[in-house]
């Protein structure tokens, strides 16, 4: 199989996986066995090393906090339907349709947080970001249709800024230095945005439509932008003027971007049918196309880069698929 860099190790069939037919990031990987998607109303955690399911959080009935703290709902919140998720040490978060904010450590019982951040009409929660800010604590961003992204302490929730953008935003990803943030929205420029004041310091142009994902290279230098045009482009940070490069879909836009924690890779999906590897050091020119039946519910590197995840959202199809990274190993015989 040349030129396949990830081959597929395993499918788990889960025939309700959910994506809700809108923003594609519900499926995270925190190591190569551990898996969290989306399934119906639950998150769920995947152990690919025991082959077995955990509902780790249900978000059909009452919501209720177990901790008080200023700001989350006393009465709780009800049935949400999930637009967004993010998972990262021990903190699941997630972002629903009507503005809802769940958040829960997974080595503490009940719900930590939850409220609804925004109340007006269709106020979606599009995306949660867990980072770690300049100093090293554990914040979280939203990015809302209501035209602001807050950020949030990860101990009490308090919401420590709130940065007003001109159009619905759709997607922030914070720079692995933790000083710019990407914003991209209902616009078809993108946003970088210093980190702590959220003033605007530059702007990427080249988009035709609205977009939908970034992430950035673990150097910091590179970010990758993907939108409703069908493309996703590079930009070096250091020469905003024009985009490095531009990656073409097959038919959809771009809806998801992840790159590997090495840098190695880079993936992007369409929201479906189609999942696009790229090797980062042959510069995007080779990629690997994973061709699959069915809505993309989120994709995932596992953080030692060893293993990639594809969730499938399809009513028959639905399945979260697993690929293993294939390695070239060389041997030579030693002559004495």
């Amino acid at each position: 199989m040349p030129g396949r860099k990830y081959l597929l190790k395993s499918w788990l069939e889960a025939p309700s996986i959910s994506a809700f037919m809108m923003l594609r990031n519900l499926v995270w990987a925190t190591s190569k066995h551990d898996v969290y998607l989306m399934q119906n109303y639950s998150i769920m955690h995947w152990s690919s090393l025991k082959q077995k399911g955990k509902e780790v959080l249900n978000v059909a009935g009452q919501i209720v906090p177990s901790v008080k703290h200023p700001g989350s709902s006393p009465q709780g919140l009800t049935r949400v339907q999930v637009s967004a998720m993010s998972v990262k040490d021990n903190l699941v978060v997630v972002g629903g349709f009507q503005g809802e904010l769940i958040c829960k450590y997974l080595d503490k019982p009940g719900v930590s947080f939850c409220t609804k951040i925004s109340h007006d009409e269709n106020s979606i929660t599009n995306a949660v970001e867990i980072y770690n800010d300049a100093s090293g604590a554990t914040r979280l961003m939203t990015a809302n249709n209501d035209l602001l992204v807050r950020v949030f302490d990860t101990e009490k929730f308090t919401v420590l800024e709130r940065f007003s953008f001109p159009w619905s935003v759709n997607h922030t990803s914070v720079s692995p230095d933790s000083k710019l943030v990407a914003v991209l929205g209902d616009n078809a420029d993108c946003l970088l945005a210093d980190c702590k004041t959220g003033k605007t310091v530059g702007t990427l142009r080249g988009h035709l439509d609205y977009s939908f994902a970034a992430a950035w290279h673990p150097d910091g230098y590179i970010l990758a932008t993907g939108n409703q045009d069908t493309t996703c482009r590079l930009w070096d940070v250091r020469k905003l003027s024009s985009s490095l490069a531009v990656l073409k879909g097959r038919m959809g836009a771009i809806r998801s971007i992840r790159f590997s924690s090495d840098g190695r890779f880079m993936a992007m999906a369409e929201p479906a049918d189609f999942v696009h590897l790229y090797d980062t050091r042959q510069d995007y020119t080779k990629s690997q196309e994973i061709d699959l039946f069915g809505e993309i519910a989120g994709i995932s590197f596992s953080p030692d880069t060893e293993a990639f995840f594809v969730g499938v959202a399809d009513r028959t199809y639905g399945s979260l698929l697993e690929f293993n990274r294939r390695r070239m190993n060389y041997y030579f015989d030693s002559i004495l």
